[in-house]
This record gives C-alpha cells, structure tokens and sequence, in this order.
C-alpha cells in the first residue's frame, strides 16, 4: 500500500462547507529505473482504478485503499501504453504506440492485437471498441477485427473519444478545430468549434451534451448533440487542459497547468490545486475518471511518479500538530460524524490498514492519539470514515525526514547502522557525520521515503569525532532536505 499527499479546500458547489482533499500514492520504478509514466486511467470492472505506465511499459491497478500492482505489457521500446478504458467484457483495453491494442483481465493477462495505429480508446454502444489516430476513426470487435473510417477533414487528428448520450461515439480533431460524430454504423459529422485550438479531452456530462478540452486554446467547450459548441475560457491556474470527465457532483472535472479544474454546467470554473511538488518529479495531473467509491482519481502525465486521487469529506479531521516525524504522537480530532459509531482512522486510503478507531461521543465528535506512520517527505492524507454512517474526513499532514541511529552512544570507531524515514523518491539520501563534515554512506529510499533493515546505511564512528553529542543527518539528493539524527561519542 503507498502513501497519499493531501491538500484540502473548500467546494462549495458540492454542498455547503464542503471540503474536497487531494491526494497522490508514489509508484515503484519501472525496469532498470525507468520513470513508470502513469497516463490513461480508467474504472475498472473490479472496482479498481486501472491506468498505463507509458515509459514502463506496463498496466497498473490501484484499489482504493493505495495497493497497487503492476502487469508487464510487453519488453518492446517503441510500444508504449498510452489510453486505457473499460471494455464491453469484462476487461481492460488499452492502446499502444506500436500500432496495436492491448487487452488485460483483471487477473492480469495480457493479449495484444496489432494492425491498430489507436491514440485514445472507449466502449462504444455497440459492444465493440472504439479508437481514435491520425486519420481516421477505428471499431475493433472483442476478437479483434478492426473497422476504420477515414475523417472527412484531412489531416485533422483525431484525439479524444467518447460514447455520447446519443447512441453515437464523439471525438475531438486536434489540428481542425472540429468536435466529430460518428455513427456506429460508420457515419461522420464534423462540427466547428472556431476558437478551440488543440482539441484534446472528451466526455458526456449530466446535461445530455459533450464536454471537451482546447489545450491550446486553454478553453472547454460544451457541445449539443445538435453540434452547437460553447466556449468556456480556462483561468491562467488551469491552462492547457487536458483530461475531462463528469463528476459525482452534477459537474465536469478537469486537469489543467498542474491543478484540477470544475465546471458547472452554466460554466463557472473553480480552481483546485494538487499538493506543491516536493521534487521536480512529482505528479502533473494528466487523465482523469470517477472511480467505483465515487471519488476522483488522477494520472501524472508521462513525467509523473503518483496516481491522483481527491476525495469528498462529509465530516471534519484535524491532525495535531500538522507535521512531525515518523513515529511522533499525533492527536486526532473528528466532528460531524454520527452519535456513538466506530471511526476507522486509516494509515493510506480507505481500506487499509487502521491506525485507531475511536467511537464518536453523543455528539458525533472523537479525538484519538496515535504514533506517525511511515510516509514521504511532504505533504500527505489521512483518511477517517465512520462505519455505521459512512461519513468520511480528511486531514492534511507534512512529513519530515529523520534518521534513526542503532545503538546512539559508543566510542570512535563504534559501529552504527543508520535508518531513515520520511525522505523522497525516487532519488538517494547521502549520510554525513556532522564535525568534522564526513560522508559515511549513502542509502536509496522506498516509495514510502525509508530506507531500514537490510538497505540501512552502516558506518564507523569517524576518528577526530569530539566527546558527546554529535550530529549526523541524511540529505535527499533531490531537494537538500535534512534529515537529523544524533550519536553521543563517549
């Protein structure tokens, strides 16, 4: 299970003094290091949310507790996995950039059909799967065999593609400035949308139309099925947007500039950013969809280390104090939740492990103590839901970096072995005695920002180390964060 950053804000379009809290789970590495790229994202049949992992190469599932795992797709370097959606049986598909289309179950198994240039990919009304590229749109059957229509507009590249409430498949042209239709018996329209340049995203709202990204234009447009299109200027905080999708909340959600963006359906935009990055790695929010828990779940784009996910609070968490190091005592306080229920205050997203669970008093209020879980460096998320009202809050937390040193008191030349909690990633920690300034090791961090047991640093007290306290620290590699600890020379 990973860990999850946070930052909370208020939204009141959701229902009055609502909160919404925005969290990310680190991913692993891919082979030989290789960032995994995290980009399409889809619900999944299973109630997971499943996405690609474009430089890994690979397709990950994430529940909604932060556990993830990863399935291999294939070893080739030119065929990324790219866009990925449910399919009409039961399973994922997905496209790669090598001209095929990929299939994986939710086990695990992985079937590939070449013969399809596809970019983006959906579920059309028909059973089949529908693709998007260059120039033409694509139906590929459960079996395999592929249909293609050539666009009415040359070189028009279509990019999105969606199921429209019509019984039809809509699709965005990036280079024409169009929003195209087509039928599923091969049928196409295109219809102009003169000031949306670049269009990227699309998706059906709860308002019977399309909504689509201009990630040039920095615009959404809103499209009839009628083909009348409406065009919503983004806020500068929300340029170049480019997944869209319809909220649990009446409204379209969308990825923009590195921050999440709402539209109502009369076109009022609000901002929402994602956590401040604690490295130039961390997550760019990309593609977006509505999980099974109904909560939002985000990818960071081909650059991008984290899986996105905000949350709707129907109850209030506060953490005190708000920040500390792994293992400091934090002070849990809950309000708005039912009289006399269980609260289940969980250490990454709902379901997993529980750190407490008090019981609310007559009031539905609680406050519970408990020690720092292992988490990165920086801001992260902990989750409380009450277990007869489903209530759910959440509380920001900002981890810092502290090493831990075994034993922490001996003679010069005394054997220590350094452990460190709460660093980054996926960068490395370089360890120094203080005075005299000595490197003694240096030590790799896991997604949860430790590096203990078996990839501790081990190291000899330096000759010259002065009587007493002495400091040793860890310094992130990435982001010179300290990471402090102390030896008492005797």
């Amino acid at each position: 299970m990973r860990t999850a950053t946070v930052l909370l804000l208020m939204l009141p379009a959701i229902a009055p003094a609502q909160k919404i809290g925005v969290g990310e789970y680190n991913l692993s590495l891919g082979p030989n290091g290789v960032f995994p790229g995290p980009y399409g994202i889809a619900a999944g049949p299973d109630g997971a949310i499943w996405f690609t992992e474009y430089w890994a190469n690979s397709i990950g599932r994430i529940t909604s507790a932060g556990s993830i795992t990863v399935y291999p797709v294939n070893s080739q370097s030119n065929c990324h996995p790219n866009y990925i959606t449910a399919g009409p049986d039961g399973a994922l598909w997905f496209s790669e950039t090598c001209g095929q289309i990929g299939r994986i179950t939710t086990a695990g198994a992985v079937t590939e059909y070449p013969g399809a240039n596809a970019e983006a990919i959906t579920t059309g009304p028909d059973g089949a799967l529908w693709f998007t590229n260059s120039s033409s749109i694509g139906r590929m059957t459960t079996t395999g065999a592929i249909t293609e229509y050539s666009l009415p507009t040359i070189n028009a590249v279509a990019l999105g593609i969606t199921a429209g409430p019509d019984g039809a498949l809509w699709f965005t042209e990036y280079s024409a400035n169009q929003i195209g239709r087509i039928t599923t018996d091969g049928s196409i329209t295109e219809y102009p949308a003169p000031q949306a340049y670049g269009l990227s995203g699309i998706a059906a709202g709860p308002d019977g139309a399309l909504w689509s990204t201009a990630t040039v234009g920095d615009l959404i447009v809103r499209t009839t099925t009628a083909g009348e299109s409406t065009e919503y200027p983004v806020p500068s905080t929300l340029i170049y947007p480019g997944g869209i999708t319809a909220g649990p909340d009446g409204a379209m959600w969308f990825t923009g500039n590195g921050n999440l963006g709402r539209i109502n359906m009369a076109g009022a935009i609000t901002e929402y950013p994602v956590p401040p990055p604690v490295s130039a790695f961390e997550n760019t929010p990309t593609q977006i969809t509505v999980g099974h828990d109904g909560e939002l779940w985000f990818t960071g784009g081909t650059g991008g280390l984290q899986i996105g996910e905000a949350v709707f609070e129907t109850a209030d968490l506060a953490v005190n104090p708000p920040n500390g190091y792994f293992k400091s005592n934090l002070t849990f306080t809950g309000s708005g939740y039912s009289p006399n229920e269980n609260v289940n205050i969980y250490i990454s997203g709902v379901g997993s492990a529980v750190m407490a669970s008090p019981i609310t008093d007559s009031a539905g209020s609680f406050s519970a103590t408990v020690r720092a879980p292992q988490s990165p460096m920086g801001s992260r998320i902990f989750l409380a839901v009450g277990q007869s009202s489903q209530k759910l809050g959440a509380a920001n937390f900002s981890m810092a970096p502290i090493l831990i040193l075994t034993p922490s008191s001996g003679a010069v030349g005394s054997i220590v072995k350094a452990e460190g909690y709460g660093f980054g990633w996926p960068t490395g920690v370089d360890i120094y005695w203080d005075n005299p300034r000595t490197l003694v090791g240096a030590a790799t961090p896991n997604t949860y920002g430790t590096f203990n047991g078996s990839a501790a640093v081990t190291f000899k007290v330096p000759a010259g180390a002065a009587a007493g306290k002495n400091g040793v620290f860890g310094r992130d590699i990435n982001t010179g964060a300290i990471g402090p600890g102390f030896f008492d020379v005797q």
